[in-house]
């Protein structure tokens, strides 16, 4: 075990932010767990440990199902965050058997593999459409005119949301996601607050419209799922589970996106195989969430004690699995850092593993193949007008924009 000062884990270093990957690298070789003051937690860097951890039991995600605030050795938090924990609280990612198996399976009633698929070609005619726009325009920011558009309106139409409400959507995502950061600020806490509240009260709205006049949407599909024993979604669960879907369901593909074609232009001999064989895209998706991971860091509660590597980590500590060192992780992937979009064997866990799988995976695959592909046939020319800038952030990696130009 290496004392925090040791480490070369810095996340609010702009440098590390930039490229943690070598870091990450420098952890590993330093052994399988660190604590790491700042954020009173226990680090995990390795691919294989990571992966047994997310599919642990005696970890949570949250403690509460078997545990008060103080039986746990934990504070609660504040009374002004009330709407965003309540929010959060009551989604399945941050819950656990049996609630989190109760709302996981209605919401997989109405989130079908054969919904996701019938979605396939109003995804692609949009990204083509997209695509179209910026081509017209000979150039400009990826990150706003496709990478963020498209999934945020696949998963608006996916949950029946018009067209006309959906320009906040975004904004409130970013300001709740804030909170996912290490040791969040007072303004991002009152910033994801005040979106909670903004967009659980559009909700609520938008869910009794849906009582009275059911459509063909996910919200109607919520509210009608209900399982054998005739369990059915409260109304906070059901605005949770809406602001999860969007949240989760947009986030990573915006960043997967500008991440991979910052990455692609960094690479061009893997840019020109790509653009050669478009069969790669497939492939080629799964590398680029690889390469760059676009959630660094997940978190888990220590709900029994547990050993790694001979540490005991008690219960009511903190573990942050380190995603992206264990997607570099050379134990798994042969010359990890080399982006290889021809590279077969890919178990990355850029979508979380175990019960917390993420359940938008095969839409997120589709909306990249998608914008993937309607770049590579639109804009074979496609180039970087000027140096990207990354976002702050750490905990969700993305850039602040990336101009090109066609």
């Amino acid at each position: 075990m290496m004392a925090e000062s040791d480490l070369v884990f810095a996340p609010w270093d702009p440098a590390f932010v930039a490229d943690p990957y070598p870091g990450y690298a420098e952890l590993r070789e330093r052994g399988r767990v660190h604590w790491f003051e700042p954020t009173n937690q226990w680090l995990v860097p390795h691919h294989a440990d990571v992966s047994a951890l997310l599919r642990d039991r005696r970890l949570g995600r949250t403690y509460q199902h078997r545990f008060t605030h103080e039986e746990f050795g934990r504070t609660a938090p504040p009374p002004e965050q009330e709407p965003f924990h309540t929010l959060n609280d009551h989604g399945m990612l941050d819950l656990e058997p049996p609630d989190h198996t109760r709302i996981r399976r209605l919401v997989s009633k109405a989130f079908t593999p054969r919904t996701v698929e019938r979605l396939k070609p109003y995804v692609e005619g949009l990204a083509g459409d997209l695509v179209a726009a910026l081509v017209d325009a000979g150039g400009g920011d990826l990150l706003t005119d496709v990478a963020e558009p498209l999934p945020v309106a696949v998963i608006a139409e996916m949950l029946g949301i018009p067209e006309s409400d959906r320009a906040p959507l975004r904004p409130w995502s970013a300001d709740i996601c804030g909170m996912y950061e290490l040791n969040p600020s007072g303004e991002s806490a009152e910033k994801a607050v005040r979106a909670s509240v903004e967009f659980s009260d559009y909700l609520r709205e938008l869910i009794a419209e849906r009582r009275a006049k059911p459509g063909d949407d996910l919200i109607s599909g919520l509210i009608a799922a209900h399982d054998e024993d005739d369990d059915r979604l409260t109304e906070q669960e059901m605005i949770s589970t809406c602001v999860l879907l969007l949240n989760a369901g947009h986030e990573a593909t915006v960043n997967s996106t500008v991440n991979g074609w910052w990455a692609l232009f960094r690479h061009p001999d893997q840019l020109a195989a790509l653009r050669a064989d478009h069969s790669l895209v497939p492939t080629a998706v799964e590398e680029l969430m690889r390469y760059d991971t676009p959630l660094q860091l997940f978190e888990r509660w220590v709900l029994d004690d547990i050993e790694i590597d001979g540490t005991v980590i008690p219960r009511g500590a903190e573990i942050a699995m380190l995603f992206g060192s264990a997607n570099h992780d050379p134990a798994v992937f042969a010359d990890p850092a080399r982006l290889d979009l021809t590279r077969a064997d890919n178990p990355h866990i850029s979508f979380s593993a175990g019960i917390h799988y993420c359940i938008g995976a095969p839409l997120a695959r589709i909306e990249l193949a998608a914008s993937m592909t309607a770049l590579l046939e639109q804009a074979p020319t496609l180039r970087l007008a000027e140096e990207p800038k990354r976002t702050p952030n750490f905990v969700i990696r993305g850039l602040e924009g990336l101009t090109v130009e066609v």
